[in-house]
């Protein structure tokens, strides 16, 4: 973002517009994960008709042309993990002695020091991290007190690359112009430990929602690797890779809040993995489930799912400069977390509700709204899924008291985080969630008594 403001700068053309930028952003992160993602892979996978074939199931899964074409946390969080497995396995291949000892020794401290750099970039990413370096490490262990030196390199890096973290998000997350010395002495920025204070919080977590502890077991890996999971029994002997995935699995289990980003860093460590079925008849029905599986999938995940967030963030803008909407308060309720950083700098409050109950959420716009003494017709901008029959009710009550003005809508999105079949059943869920598909924008003020 930073290099494209400045192109738009230096050439003159002003500031980059948020879409542009957007779209931009989607590429680098295509072309990272089509180069390291692969690169690793073939690092990883020794055996070259094996290689092929785990890089062709990374590439035609759904996960890698969706959730990794994203700047999503959990896709630099795939790229990350991979790389310090592959680390961790360059220098496991260094402990044996030969003739080359003196460079298996200066590989090894190479790869011991960029290990520890991106175990500390990847904590700084997501706190999520370490559960699936934990088995890759316990193998480290024997080599590193056999080799202190190692230790050491990794010790270092990661200590400094902290620092550099920490001093970047204490500048960033401060007042500009203030001392960052005097900022990292008094109130430096240590994001892995805010985290761990966020998600320790029991009440926090269910404002994401809460799930059981089977939830990933039967939920998030099913629809991240479909008939993949079938081919897990013929594992022969554990893998650095299959043992990361197996450890995220369980740690990340025992977290209450679950969604199956959560685990993608688990599909190519798994995919790498498998073995296809050796029978040809077997290979054929299997790679036809698995490209059907993709196909829909791709299309759910890739399209639909959450997929009007971006384009109503973008209307908002677009709307605001043109003086289309005179709100200045927008909320979001039931959707992702709106990227703020689209709206190209306008004044406009973006509060995300999250997936707060319905009763809070109605709470929350009528302090907004203020009441009928203060000058004009207070107005807010409320963005929420048409799946929400709870906005029906709503709307309906207060129809004496609130207008309600439908100022924007598409039907390309789908709010799979509002799944009810407890309450619903399969039924009644897909006909809410799909045959009432899309997201909304409203404009609802107050009607005073001086506007009736």
């Amino acid at each position: 973002m930073l290099v494209l403001q400045w192109v738009g700068t230096e050439t003159g053309s002003g500031a980059v517009a948020p879409h542009v930028i957007y779209y931009t952003l989607r590429l680098v992160m295509f072309i990272l994960s089509f180069v390291l993602e692969d690169w690793a892979i073939h690092e990883l996978v020794p055996s070259p008709q094996r290689r092929t074939s785990a890089m062709v199931l990374v590439a035609s899964s759904y996960v890698t042309w969706t959730y990794q074409t994203h700047t999503f946390s959990n896709a630099v969080e795939t790229l990350v993990v991979l790389w310090s497995i592959v680390m961790i396995q360059r220098i496991l291949d260094n402990r044996v002695g030969s003739n080359t000892r003196n460079a298996k020794h200066r590989s090894s401290l190479l790869s011991s020091a960029l290990l520890g750099s991106l175990i500390a970039f990847g904590v700084f990413n997501r706190i999520t991290f370490p559960a699936f370096l934990l088995p890759p490490f316990v193998y480290l262990l024997p080599h590193f007190i056999q080799k202190p030196f190692c230790l050491f390199a990794t010790a270092s890096t990661f200590l400094l690359t902290s620092c550099l973290a920490i001093t970047i998000d204490t500048s960033f997350y401060n007042p500009p112009g203030s001392s960052i010395v005097q900022l990292l002495r008094t109130n430096p920025i240590i994001t892995p430990l805010n985290s761990i204070h966020y998600n320790a919080s029991a009440a926090n977590l269910s404002l994401h929602g809460l799930h059981p502890p089977y939830q990933h077991l039967v939920a998030s890996l099913p629809l991240l690797l479909g008939p993949a999971l079938l081919l897990l029994y013929q594992i022969r002997k554990p893998t650095l890779s299959i043992l990361s995935a197996f450890s995220a699995t369980v740690l990340l289990s025992l977290i209450p809040h679950q969604e199956p980003r959560f685990l993608l860093p688990a599909v190519p460590l798994v995919l790498c993995s498998v073995y296809l079925p050796s029978s040809a008849v077997s290979k054929r029905y299997w790679f036809g489930t698995w490209i059907v599986f993709n196909a829909v999938l791709g299309v759910l995940m890739g399209i639909y799912h959450q997929g009007g967030v971006v384009p109503a963030q973008l209307w908002i803008r677009q709307q605001q400069q043109a003086r289309g909407i005179r709100v200045t308060d927008v909320f979001w309720w039931r959707t992702y977390s709106p990227p703020m950083w689209l709206l190209g700098g306008q004044e406009i409050v973006t509060v995300d509700l999250m997936g707060m109950n319905a009763s809070e959420m109605r709470q929350r716009l009528t302090l907004a709204m203020g009441d009928c003494e203060q000058q004009g017709s207070p107005s807010v901008g409320l963005v929420a899924p048409t799946s929400s029959v709870e906005l029906d009710i709503w709307m309906e009550e207060t129809r004496q008291d609130l207008q309600v003005e439908l100022l924007w809508m598409t039907k390309r999105h789908l709010n799979l985080d509002d799944l009810d079949l407890e309450e619903d059943g399969i039924r009644g869920t897909l006909s809410r969630v799909v045959g009432r598909r899309g997201l909304a924008i409203w404009k609802i003020s107050r009607v005073c008594a001086d506007s009736r």
